[in-house]
């Protein structure tokens, strides 16, 4: 796969999954509400939803390229041990 269409399909299966745990999120706060007599049985689904969109928003990541965590991040910079250059003891 070339590299345009890999990040492409990773941003794709980002946004997919980023839709589904927004809606997940949505329906199960909308099952609680009495009045619009939503059934209960999709509020376990809407659950599913979450785990699964975050499933597909990890795939993206890794599909597309931004698996890696950003070099800016201050503790990772100096003390996770796969960024140290120098081994150092803390």
């Amino acid at each position: 796969m070339k590299r345009k269409s890999a990040t492409l399909l990773g941003n794709v299966l980002m946004g997919v999954g980023l839709v589904t745990m927004v809606v997940g999120v949505g329906y199960s706060i909308l099952t609680q509400l009495p009045e619009l007599n939503l059934p209960e049985f999709f509020a376990h689904g809407a659950i599913m939803s979450i785990f699964v969109g975050a499933l597909l928003w990890l795939v993206g990541a890794r599909v597309g390229g931004r698996e890696n965590v950003a070099d800016r991040y201050w503790w990772i910079r100096h003390f996770d041990k796969r960024c140290t250059r120098n081994p150092r003891s803390h």
